[in-house]
C-alpha cells in the first residue's frame, strides 16, 4: 500500500498554498451540491483544502477526510470550516463508525491510488460509510480520451494568487501505456520575486469496465455513468468517468 501523504503535492505547505488558485470552483462542485439536495449528512473523502466540504456543511452534517495536514490546515480556516469534522486520514483505511447520505470523492482523487488493491480498498470505504438510501459520486479520467493525456504536456497558465499576486502555473507529464500511470510535475513560479515551487506525483487511469467490476465487488451499484460534470452520459470518448450510485 503506497503512502499518499508522502507526496509533496499533498503534504508540503509551500505547494498546498497554490491549490485553490489552480483549482477553482467548477461544474464538479455544482454537480455535487445538486446531488446533496435532501441529504442530511455528507462525507468528502480526499477533501483537500475543503472548498466543497465547507459549502456542503452550510445545511448538513459533514466530515472531510484527507491524508495531508497541510491541506486540512487551509480547510479549517474557511468560512463554515468550524462546522466540519476534519479528519486526517486515508480513504483506503479510514473507518468513522458513521453512515452518510452522500459520499463524494472529487478532483480525480480516486486516481492517486495506483494499484487495484488500493482502489478496491477505497471503494470498500465508500460502501462501509453509505447509509441504506445514500448515494456516492466520484470522478476518474477516461483512458479512452487520448486528448486528456496529451494536453498536460508543457501547459503554462497565468493565474492570480490572492496573497502572492501573479503566478505562472505549469505542468509536465509522461504517460506509461503499459501501466496506465501518468507521472507529472506541477510547477508554480511567483512572478515577483521570482520564487519557484514544484512537486511530482502519479495518477492511474482505469477503464470503465474494470471500474464497474470493482464497484460491483464492493457491494455498490451504479445508477448512472456520466462523461462530464455537465451531466452528459458516458461514452467511449468521454473525458471523464463519473459513476453515481448507491449500495447494491
Amino acid at each position: 500500500m503506497s503512502t499518499i501523504s508522502d507526496d509533496p503535492l499533498y503534504r508540503d505547505p509551500s505547494l498546498a498554498q497554490f491549490y485553490d488558485t489552480a483549482n477553482r470552483w467548477g461544474p464538479d462542485f455544482d454537480f455535487c451540491m445538486r446531488l446533496a439536495e435532501g441529504a442530511n449528512s455528507a462525507l468528502d473523502l480526499g477533501c483537500g483544502t475543503g472548498e466543497l466540504t465547507a459549502a456542503l456543511a452550510a445545511t448538513r452534517n459533514v466530515t472531510g477526510v484527507d491524508p495531508a495536514a497541510a491541506m486540512l490546515d487551509i480547510a479549517r480556516t474557511r468560512p463554515a470550516g468550524d462546522k466540519v469534522e476534519w479528519v486526517e486520514g486515508d480513504a483506503r483505511t479510514v473507518r468513522l463508525g458513521k453512515k452518510y447520505d452522500l459520499i463524494v470523492l472529487t478532483g480525480h482523487a480516486f486516481q492517486v491510488f495506483l494499484t487495484e488493491e488500493d482502489q478496491r480498498s477505497t471503494l470498500a470505504t465508500i460502501a462501509a460509510h453509505l447509509s441504506p438510501t445514500g448515494r456516492f459520486v466520484f470522478d476518474t479520467r477516461n483512458p479512452g480520451f487520448r486528448g486528456e493525456r496529451d494536453v498536460r504536456h508543457g501547459r503554462v497558465r497565468q493565474l492570480e494568487h490572492a496573497e502572492l499576486g501573479a503566478i505562472e502555473a505549469s505542468d509536465k507529464s509522461h504517460y506509461d501505456e503499459a501501466t496506465g500511470i501518468l507521472s507529472y510535475e506541477n510547477g508554480y513560479r511567483v512572478l515577483s520575486p521570482g520564487e519557484h515551487f514544484a512537486g511530482r506525483s502519479k495518477i492511474l487511469y482505469t477503464p470503465r469496465d474494470k471500474l464497474a467490476r470493482m464497484i460491483s465487488d464492493a457491494g455498490l451499484t451504479v445508477d448512472a455513468w456520466y462523461g462530464d460534470w455537465e451531466g452528459n452520459p458516458f461514452h467511449a470518448q468521454s473525458r471523464e468517468i463519473i459513476p453515481v450510485g448507491r449500495l447494491a
